[in-house]
């Protein structure tokens, strides 16, 4: 995986496959059964028994040759939207093939059980500048789909969720702007081999009831090393909520697979300033990772844009969720009226069921701008996936602004870290002593402000030595801010953890971080 995620992200949008053969051959006749989820699930069990298949595809002139400025000026025309037929309250836009969007995907709509491929027509989209002299086939697919809904406003047809390049999806609660993505899933993200992306190579989406608030999407993935179908239950809210469940087929042993796979943006923040020439504080998609552990520890772990690669484990058992998160809402630390992202969602992940051993696994890349996704976060289970083997795992994905809902106790809302001078001191700095310093706020913090001495400050660190710690409340915050000074050898690195209590009850979240020494 290299430092332009967010550039091949983008590229990645020509990679779905062509669609199979099977599809194109459907007559439109009524199926004897109505089409299912188990539908999928066998395809893909038959996808998997046979060898992979990457057809090229060259798509027809003018297509082929589209620039960034040509295909951003070909538009899905909202009065042909599908599923307004039903009566219900979604509706769908289909995007188009040209530019970097190479490669087609079949899209069907489930009229009372019936799949019927929708197929290309002219009409569909405003070409604006783009002459297209030449009719196109009706086969010739589509680069992938979304769904609009009244999100914010009961007259307004709001994007919720899109579907566009490899299994790569986004989709928003009420008053968020896109910024993180999710994935179907994620193989040989760390290293090693290279990164595969797997694709959804078709999908089915049910006709929603006029009463529905619920939309229902069945994907087909494939790629060289595992088939899989994929159901997708959308819940449209101020969080939309997706229930996912998710069969997969390995055609080889999967030693490196990344399930429930977010993908997103840190470029600097308070805790991690490069000292740009932009008068924008903040750049960043995310602020951190939130795990909920098997045992119920909450652990918070501040994002970073490091100067190498880095992999951070976080080994579980049946972990209870996990998730990117943007903390931080407040506008002033970004100044960023275009990109808002202070209105970027944070994406929860929470395991439906036993899922074992393993680790959530997050992966930081060094990025030399706010332009190239360089975080990328999955739990990855301890045994491979073999080959032949069916693996089903479900899990509930939802789309957070608020933060404070997510546990009782208090949590982490700044990490700084500097070296630890004197007052005063104009004496150069000791590059194995820093000081790290983290604000937390919340729960039941300021109960404590009448007795601050009844709270502790408990650090540990896995190598090196803390050298002085001290606690204080801080109103500004409504919590307390704690600081702690760690030493490190030239050459070691370490992972710091702290955490409040009082007595034998714990009152915050778990603060981890990681620090080394060149």
């Amino acid at each position: 995986m290299n430092l332009s995620r967010r550039a091949l992200l983008q590229s990645l949008l020509a990679t779905a496959a062509v669609p199979p053969a099977w599809a194109q051959q459907q007559t439109g006749a009524p199926a004897p059964n109505p089409f299912r989820f188990e539908d999928v699930v066998r395809r893909a069990r038959e996808l998997a028994a046979a060898p992979y298949e990457s057809i090229p595809v060259q798509l027809p002139e003018p297509l082929s040759r589209l620039s960034f400025d040509d295909y951003r000026d070909i538009r899905f025309r909202p009065d042909r939207a599908h599923l307004a037929s039903g009566g219900g309250p979604f509706r769908m836009h289909l995007f188009h093939l040209g530019f970097l969007y190479q490669r087609p995907v079949t899209v069907n709509v489930l009229r009372d059980g019936v799949p019927t491929p929708i197929p290309y027509q002219r009409e569909l989209f405003d070409y604006g500048r783009n002459k297209i002299e030449r009719p196109l086939p009706v086969n010739l697919g589509f680069a992938g789909f979304r769904l609009h809904y009244p999100l914010n406003d009961p007259k307004v047809f709001d994007e919720l969720i899109a579907f566009v390049g490899a299994s790569y999806f986004r989709f928003l609660g009420a008053g968020q702007k896109y910024g993180l993505s999710a994935r179907g899933l994620a193989l040989n993200v760390e290293g090693g081999a290279a990164e595969e992306f797997p694709n959804f190579r078709e999908f089915w989406i049910e006709m929603p009831k006029p009463e529905s608030e619920r939309a229902t999407i069945y994907a087909l993935l494939d790629s060289p090393s595992v088939a899989g179908a994929y159901r997708f239950e959308i819940y449209p809210s101020k969080e939309t909520t997706l229930d996912i469940t998710a069969t997969l087929f390995p055609r080889q042993t999967l030693a490196n697979v990344g399930i429930a796979p977010l993908t997103s943006m840190y470029f600097e923040g308070e805790n991690d300033q490069h000292r740009t020439d932009d008068f924008r504080p903040e750049l960043h998609d995310s602020d951190g990772l939130l795990i909920q552990s098997g045992a119920g520890e909450w652990i918070w772990r501040p994002l970073r844009n490091p100067p190498q690669k880095t992999i951070s484990s976080f080994h579980d058992n049946n972990p209870r969720g996990f998730g990117l998160m943007q903390r931080d809402r407040v506008f002033e630390n970004y100044q960023d009226l275009e990109a808002y992202y202070h209105q970027r969602p944070g994406y929860w992940v929470e395991p439906i069921g036993q899922w074992g051993e393993g680790r959530v696994e997050l992966v930081e890349i060094p990025t030399p701008d706010e332009t190239h996704d360089n975080i990328v976060v999955s739990w990855e289970p301890s045994r491979p996936y073999e080959a032949g083997q069916e693996v089903t795992l479900s899990y509930r994905l939802r789309a957070m602004s608020a933060m404070g809902a997510m546990h009782s106790g208090g949590g982490v809302v700044n990490t700084f870290h500097t070296p630890p001078r004197a007052s005063g001191s104009n004496q150069p700095s000791d590059p194995t002593h820093r000081r790290f310093i983290i604000d937390f706020a919340g729960g039941n913090l300021p109960y404590y402000f009448g007795d601050p001495g009844q709270v502790q400050l408990i650090p540990s660190t896995s190598a090196g030595t803390i050298t002085n710690t001290f606690l204080m409340p801080n109103d500004h915050t409504t919590g307390f801010r704690a600081a702690i000074d760690v030493k490190l050898e030239p050459g070691q690195s370490t992972d710091l953890r702290a955490f409040l209590k009082a007595g034998n009850r714990t009152l915050t979240e778990t603060w981890t971080y990681p620090w080394s020494v060149e």
